[in-house]
């Protein structure tokens, strides 16, 4: 099994700097993705409430603890906390829902999915009668500081932020107890899923690009292995999603070899043409 490289967090946690991502992975596919990633190596899963597998991804991890494959202690779990939770008394709950399916005593990553609020309720994603998005009146700082609470009262390790920009970052660093551990945002050059929602006709594809090709034939790797050896020694924590159990064990081959500086930056000049933001 490849040695897996943790980045420290701001609170003395060690993330791994590769994980299993599981949004969008089709239902009834995710418990057995989640247990074939942790028979390869995979230390760290990444979920959320809207992605509506948390419970297959708790009977993966529940098995391969039964199993004696792992400890808990040994893995890093990742959740977050969707749009419609934002409401202060409704932050615990939601927390408390996720635990539940995922069949954990405490998460070790939470997150707010995305720095605005939903109408609570029932929908995940509650539109007028024109089909637009009713956002919530609740101000994402607010939620921050009952996010604050789940560290105290023991249910979460650490919490962080999903999808927010810099001024979003400093609103909340102006008024926390405890700073942020991470923002998770997509980062490019990517994968490139074909699911994600904004996708165009046109759009680069990365793992077919010429350049691309020719620096991972130079190692002997994939396209895919490139781009995530290339976030990795960036520093960027990567979470490639598949539930192939032959791509997620090629997903993390990818730390017995290292991409030169001019090959780094040769990556390097993707960013631009894919318009990515890094942070």
């Amino acid at each position: 099994m490849a040695f897996v490289k943790s980045v420290k967090l701001n609170n003395g946690y060690e993330m791994p700097i590769l994980g299993l991502g599981t949004w969008g992975s089709p239902k009834g596919e995710v418990a057995q993705a989640v247990k074939d990633a942790i028979d390869i190596g995979y230390r760290h899963i990444d979920c959320a409430h809207v992605y509506e597998n948390e419970h297959e991804v708790g009977e993966g991890i529940e098995t391969k603890i039964k199993e004696g494959v792992i400890k808990r202690e040994d893995l890093f779990v990742t959740s977050k906390l969707w749009n419609t939770f934002h409401r202060p008394d409704l932050v615990r709950g939601a927390c408390e829902t996720t635990l539940k399916n995922l069949k954990l005593d405490y998460i070790d990553m939470y997150l707010i999915h995305w720095p605005m609020g939903f109408k609570e309720g029932a929908e995940l994603f509650p539109a007028d009668e024109n089909g637009k998005t009713i956002f919530s009146d609740v101000d994402y700082i607010d939620t921050w500081k009952e996010m604050e609470n789940l560290v105290k009262a023991g249910l979460v390790k650490s919490i962080g932020l999903s999808n927010f920009n810099k001024r979003q970052i400093e609103r909340v660093l102006s008024v926390a107890a405890i700073t942020p551990a991470t923002n998770q945002v997509e980062c490019h050059p990517p994968l490139g899923s074909p699911n994600r929602p904004w996708a165009k006709a046109g759009d680069p594809v990365l793992m077919e690009d010429p350049k691309i090709l020719v620096i991972a034939e130079k190692y002997g790797k994939t396209p895919a292995q490139v781009l995530i050896r290339y976030q990795i020694q960036r520093g960027n924590v990567v979470i490639p999603k598949s539930v192939n159990k032959n791509r997620i064990a090629s997903n993390f081959d990818v730390f017995n070899y290292k991409l030169s500086e001019p090959d780094m930056e040769a990556i390097d000049g993707f960013r631009l043409v894919t318009g990515g933001l890094c942070l």
